[in-house]
């Protein structure tokens, strides 16, 4: 490829909308541009990255024994309906309604779709286990959208869906998925590490998420110290180590705590340990199942002044679809006061407490009316023992449940997750097939996600420098770039052409960079899209009949004679991750 003739547009300047390493590099390195909050055209050099993430992916769940299809994009809302996701998925589903008023939305995952193609066709327990997958563009309509590729609206995913007669043959599929996807970040010349997570809006009884590991990532990593547990904030279970520390429990008093709200400030005011302080938060838990019937409900949920709730945990524990923070006004009136000022003490909610707490003396909570609280509150004395559970996001520093380590937190960044739905879907959607028995029962159902542009964001959050991208080979763009530093000469450009054409016969992925521009305008150029390999054709160099060839990785470049340029460079390339 001749860059003279490529459409590329680099910019020297950070766009004001960027705001993380990969939505910066991808813009001014001409890759991504911009449509509207969330969405991006991928232009040509973009792209190119992006079909070869989904040429590693299409291979690796190829030799998976996944099928690949294509669904539509466009869903009606009676599947969404028949499997309880339509009302429960959130704001986030893009709804809509034809002209003739029926109403649909635009799918951001494709468990309904999927689930009613293969109730359709499959019948029979001999035509499993089926794993089907497609690469296509989603649409989240996600609140805020941010950071290029990372969280945008629309965006390139690759599905897939198996389906099985029973519970073992969905623990072999997992598994083969599980591998797969560990080959593909493998691939894609990436350090990434397999954590424990929720399930979420998908749902299924476990799931799994791969991080690429980046300081940048927004998402947060609990990893034991000891072993090998690792899981997101959202799902790491954190060991009940409290114990009672024998101190005596005394009188409770009210007082007044005027214009303070948050358990820092009480703590402060009063002279107290930020842990004696605890927050009491009002949760709704949607859809949870009570005497046959499903309803959203609201709960009291404390925790350390210095711990943070976490809504998932809160969700599992009452069997929920789904879990929020209540609104200010429902929050009035449900209890009569707003957060801030709120406790256990004559609670008219279900009140659930994290483990941490559990021998916790003297506390002070919300007296349940603006502006008070109480001194000295223990349980039992003061309110009744509410139900203690495990309710917080883990720490660094807690106790790994697995092998009594200690926690520790890195950075990481979503780029793949694997569900085991089991009936889920299948139940709802009566979508049944025939056992050896000649039973009619649901398929045992599992769903595995990889975002296609986030690897290529993460790849680049992972992998860069003050100059711009250090690709990993595996999804450069191109692999090597070839510049003539001296356009306006024929002996370079010449030697140049020969060592293009020499690495096009060879199979190189190469580029040349044939613009009439200066050698440090393309120099740049080549350190900001991030070529692994560089050649370097000049008029000095090929006097003594020799060419430079630049490690973009490690910023090594050696001199070899012109004409073993070529042999060199796939002797490099070779040996490149």
């Amino acid at each position: 490829m001749r860059q003279s003739r490529f459409f590329i547009q680099t910019l020297r300047e950070v766009p004001a909308e960027a705001e993380v390493s990969s939505h910066k590099l991808m813009l001014r390195a001409g890759m991504i541009k911009r449509v509207a909050a969330g969405i991006y055209n991928y232009q040509p050099l973009g792209l190119r990255v992006i079909r070869k993430v989904e040429n590693i992916v299409r291979k690796c769940m190829n030799e998976a024994g996944a099928v690949e299809l294509l669904l539509s994009m466009v869903q009606p809302a009676e599947l969404w309906q028949a499997s309880g996701r339509w009302t429960h998925y959130g704001k986030e589903l893009l709804r809509f309604k034809d002209r003739g008023g029926r109403e649909f939305c635009l799918g951001p995952t494709h468990e309904e779709v999927i689930t009613d193609l293969v109730s359709g066709t499959v019948n029979s327990y001999k035509q499993l286990p089926l794993n089907l997958y497609q690469i296509q563009t989603k649409f989240r309509d996600e609140v805020r959208p941010r950071f290029g590729l990372m969280r945008g609206r629309e965006f390139i995913m690759k599905d897939a869906y198996s389906f099985d007669i029973d519970e073992e043959g969905a623990e072999k599929s997992y598994k083969k998925m599980y591998d797969a996807y560990c080959r593909v970040f493998e691939s894609c010349g990436l350090r990434y590490k397999v954590v424990d997570a929720d399930s979420g809006s998908i749902g299924g009884s476990f799931s799994h998420e791969f991080m690429v590991l980046a300081d940048t990532g927004e998402d947060a990593v609990i990893s034991c110290s000891s072993c090998s547990y690792s899981a997101n904030v959202e799902k790491a279970v954190v060991a009940d180590t409290c114990k009672d520390e024998g101190e005596a429990p005394l009188k409770s008093e009210e007082v007044a705590t005027p214009g303070l709200h948050t358990a820092a400030e009480v703590a402060e005011f009063l002279g107290v340990d930020l842990k004696k302080v605890p927050k009491t938060m009002i949760v709704k838990v949607e859809g949870v199942k009570e005497n046959g019937k499903s309803a959203d409900k609201l709960v009291a949920v404390i925790v350390r002044g210095d711990h943070e709730v976490n809504l998932a945990k809160v969700k599992n524990l009452l069997g929920g679809a789904g879990a929020d923070f209540a609104e200010p006004g429902e929050v009035i009136k449900a209890v009569g006061c707003p957060v801030g000022s709120l406790g256990p003490v004559g609670m008219k909610l279900p009140v659930y407490m994290d483990n941490a707490l559990k021998h916790a003396k003297n506390l002070v909570v919300g007296a349940n009316r603006d502006g008070y609280h109480i001194k000295n509150v223990n349980a039992g004395a003061d309110y009744e023992a509410p139900v203690y559970a495990d309710l917080r996001n883990a720490v660094p520093g807690d106790i790994c449940p697995e092998c009594g380590g200690v926690y520790e937190l890195t950075r990481g960044i979503e780029v793949g997750h694997i569900f085991k739905l089991g009936t889920k879907y299948s139940a709802s959607m009566d979508a049944k097939v025939l056992d050896k028995n000649g039973r009619a029962v649901p398929f045992v159902m599992g769903s595995y996600g990889i975002g296609i542009g986030r690897t290529a964001a993460s790849a680049i959050e992972q992998n860069n420098d003050e100059k711009g991208i250090i690709w990993p080979k595996a999804i450069a763009p191109f692999e090597v770039v070839v510049i003539p530093m001296n356009t306006n000469e024929d002996d370079v450009v010449n030697a140049a052409d020969s060592i293009y054409g020499e690495l096009l016969a060879k199979g190189a992925d190469v580029i040349i960079d044939d613009r009439n521009e200066r050698a440090g305008v393309k120099m740049i150029d080549s350190e900001l899209i991030g070529y692994p390999l560089r050649v370097s054709v000049g008029r000095k160099g090929l006097a003594e009949g020799k060419v430079d060839i630049s490690v973009r990785g490690t910023g090594e470049t050696v001199s070899v004679p012109a004409e073993k340029a070529a042999e060199e460079v796939m002797r490099i390339l070779a040996g490149l991750n």
